[in-house]
């Protein structure tokens, strides 16, 4: 079995759909109640990539086994260099190192654009949940916890922050031509 990461393309939206239909319908890790449709992943899709953030998927065998994404953190300006993580897997691929492989290139790409933290919204974030034990596996150090935040499946979840830093993080200034810096300036 080959893990094979690579961009994803709008073509990849109905599995990628399906992918995260299952995780909030069944998961805690996202906390939508509701799963949202083709055209809505897709408008999700079309946003981040124009904004130049990565979205990539897995393929094992010609299979969307998942897919992980990063996005803003919060709009305004001054969290430019940081960029929130998700990474859903198919629920046929868990345990076969399909959210791994797309961590580490997500995290690779993030540092390429010049981002100086990855920050993790882990819902259902207790220490034994599969994110939580991914990030922390991949540098990720804990950042905090908000108990209660979400009630889903009929019980009140709570929100784990995990944090790592990328280039320096902020032991050194920004790079003037990081992904950030450039948008920021309004040249791309």
């Amino acid at each position: 079995m080959t893990i094979t990461i690579r961009a994803a393309r709008e073509d990849d939206l109905f599995a990628i759909t399906a992918i995260y239909e299952d995780a909030v319908l069944h998961g805690t890790s996202s906390y939508e109640l509701t799963a949202p449709d083709l055209a809505e992943m897709t408008a999700r899709f079309a946003t981040l990539t124009a904004g130049g953030y990565p979205y990539l998927v897995a393929e094992i065998d010609g299979d969307i086994a998942g897919y992980a994404y990063a996005g803003a953190f919060r709009a305004r300006p001054a969290y430019r260099f940081i960029v929130e993580d998700s990474v859903y897997v198919s629920p046929r691929h868990k345990g076969k190192g399909v959210g791994r492989a797309l961590m580490e290139a997500l995290i690779a790409e993030a540092a390429r654009l010049g981002f100086r933290q990855i920050v993790a919204v882990i819902g259902d974030g207790h220490t034994d949940s599969a994110s939580v034990k991914l990030h922390a596996k991949l540098g990720f150090k804990d950042a905090g916890k908000l108990a209660g935040t979400g009630y889903k499946h009929g019980r009140w979840l709570d929100t784990a922050f995990m944090q790592l830093a990328l280039n320096e993080g902020a032991d050194a200034p920004p790079d003037p031509a990081s992904l950030p810096e450039r948008r920021f300036r309004g040249e791309i």
